[in-house]
């Protein structure tokens, strides 16, 4: 897969991505060739560019659930762009309301984790398409943290609106990039306070009190010592909530401007600064959306490859792993192995989505008279720890496979040339 500007685009290439209009409605799906009509289409849509699959390359599998998803965010994109448009206006926006409830029908109340990923940005959309990942992400972690609606909704409208003053800011400074000097930081600054004006502006605010200190708290940075406790912990939450949900979006976001990081270090760099990211939301974040789901690629220490074959919903850095250059079976929950193997990052395709193979993961089923004695074992093992006398226990077989092979697995070789990134 690789990513071709719209001005390189020629007939014949075929799209790794579906192409939706405005209204959700799929034009051009995966696997088709483009033409002089197709072509014409991306430029009228103003795409910088587009996700090209190389000559020879399969279409990468997407379930019916990520399909949806990027579908969802290029009407939801359209939608916020039209409401921003109206407040730069001052005009209060007609489907606000309908887009935050929308967000949180669908992300708000999942019963478990979502593929997350993230449409390519430039400096023109950047703002929108942030602020859409921002919002459902928030709507997640929220649903994760047991959020009353009220709470969903303030969190999800602030982060919808929090960054509107990018609009306002000078396009030769957002073309920068990371590039940005003092000066320009400033002028940031100052436009996205005009964009809190905006938002706060009239006798008659169309938010809710809520949800503009939310936003003055995150711009401004302010104290919210001198409210009332219950309204405190509410803003407090929002605003760490969102910061969460903001950073975590930025790093791990594609854009033409920085390479973005993969879920695994962006979650290890806001868990490893507490005294700006909470820690509780941070793990809600973990466990909203999919980070090594089974059937992913993995680097682990002394730079190796392995694939995760079974997850750990306790820990999503302890899976159940397939290390190549054995052709062995670890499970990373059991403190000796996870002294010697530590998942180092994850190896995703370019657009950020994980290369998983279904038919891959038939070639390993779990035996569940093994996955309760494994279980059993990890039990017993963890409570002779607590209790000071592991030293005393059997030695463990930590490199002993507890799952069974429906056939022969793969060579490394033939495993790390099937499962390497196009």
């Amino acid at each position: 897969m690789q990513f071709v500007k719209t001005g390189d685009l020629k007939p014949g290439m075929r799209l790794a991505k579906p192409i939706y209009n405005k209204m959700g409605v799929m034009l051009y799906e995966r696997d088709t060739k483009l033409n002089a009509q197709g072509i014409e289409s991306v430029k009228n849509f103003n795409l910088i560019g587009i996700y090209i699959l190389e000559p020879a390359e399969p279409v990468p599998p997407l379930s019916e659930e990520d399909i949806a998803f990027e579908q969802f965010q290029t009407v939801s994109m359209f939608q916020l762009r039209t409401c921003m448009d109206q407040i730069l206006n001052n005009t209060p926006p007609i489907g606000l309301n309908e887009l935050v409830n929308s967000i949180i029908t669908n992300y708000g109340s999942l019963d478990h984790k979502l593929n997350f990923t993230q449409n390519l940005r430039s400096s023109s959309d950047y703002t929108y398409k942030h602020a859409i990942s921002t919002a459902i992400l928030s709507a997640m972690i929220s649903n994760t943290l047991g959020s009353p609606y009220n709470l969903k909704v303030a969190c999800v409208t602030a982060a919808l609106l929090y960054d509107i003053g990018y609009l306002l800011v000078p396009q030769d400074i957002l073309d920068k990039g990371n590039r940005l000097s003092p000066a320009d930081q400033r002028t940031i600054q100052e436009c996205r306070k005009l964009g809190f004006e905006k938002l706060n502006s009239g006798a008659d605010p169309f938010l809710e009190q809520t949800v503009l200190k939310m936003i003055s708290q995150v711009i401004y940075v302010t104290n919210p010592a001198d409210r009332e406790p219950e309204e405190k912990i509410s803003l407090l939450n929002g605003s760490k909530l969102l910061k969460v949900a903001d950073t975590f979006d930025r790093m791990t976001a594609m854009s033409l401007d920085k390479e973005p990081v993969s879920e695994i270090i962006a979650i290890r760099h806001l868990l490893n600064k507490p005294e700006q990211f909470d820690s509780r939301v941070v793990n809600a974040l973990s466990t909203s959306i999919n980070i090594l789901p089974a059937g992913c690629c993995i680097d682990i220490t002394g730079f190796e490859k392995a694939m995760v074959l079974m997850e750990n919903p306790d820990n999503f850095m302890q899976p159940l792993i397939l290390k190549f250059s054995d052709n062995r079976i670890y499970d990373l929950r059991d403190p000796e192995v996870n002294q010697e193997i530590q998942v180092l990052d994850i190896m995703k395709t370019m657009d950020n989505r994980i290369m998983v193979d279904e038919a891959t993961l038939k070639h390993f089923y779990a035996d569940d008279v093994i996955k309760k004695a494994a279980d059993s074992f990890h039990r017993k093992k963890e409570e002779l720890i607590r209790k000071g006398r592991y030293d005393d226990a059997p030695a463990n077989k930590s490199s002993k496979p507890i799952m069974k092979s429906s056939q022969s697995a793969p060579s490394p070789a033939d495993a790390q040339k099937r499962r390497r990134l196009k």
